[in-house]
């Protein structure tokens, strides 16, 4: 397989996770597609590692932003419970609405 493969799908992904993050009002979704865009960031640094030889520490800082993702997720759920719990919905334009 060539680098240009992983790259097209990388962008391809990345291009989702973006639109998914400006298009979107529901908090679930938006953070689904910031998942999105750290998976395409992850291809890319393995496709350009096994590219230039150096595989294992590509895959060692891919392993470390899977763990900053989980992170992410487990404080972004706490946050749209915590909002659902106040107003009922879990539109971000809402989430202004919150200010004390």
């Amino acid at each position: 397989m060539y680098l240009v493969q992983f790259l097209v799908l990388s962008s391809i992904l990345f291009c989702i996770g973006v639109y998914g993050v400006l298009a979107r009002r529901n908090a679930v979704l938006v953070l689904m597609s910031i998942e999105l865009i750290l998976n395409s960031v992850n291809i890319n640094l393995i496709a350009f590692g096994a590219f230039n030889g150096a595989a294992i520490p590509a895959e060692v800082f891919a392993l470390f932003i899977i763990a900053v993702a989980a992170a992410e997720v487990g404080v972004g759920l706490a946050l749209v419970l915590t909002i659902y719990r106040n107003s009922k919905s879990i539109d971000l334009h809402q989430v202004d609405l919150l200010k004390g």
